[in-house]
């Protein structure tokens, strides 16, 4: 596991970095199930985004 980013002399802990590389995963992702219409399959649209966003951070941060 990494310590810490150097990013341009401000150490930032790898959990920011990790959710931030989720959210963009997270919008991606997203944005092709709303353009294939798989979207509508789910229930509870904003408990499924949120439950994606985690599940992207949580495999993550164990296998990197």
């Amino acid at each position: 596991m990494i310590a810490e980013f150097d990013f341009f002399g401000v150490y930032i802990a790898p959990f920011v970095v990790y959710a931030l590389f989720a959210f963009a995963l997270t919008v991606i992702i997203r944005s092709f199930l709303w353009k294939t219409g798989l979207i509508k399959l789910f229930w509870h649209l904003a408990l499924f985004e949120v439950a994606l966003y985690f599940s992207i951070l949580c495999l993550l941060i164990l296998y990197v």
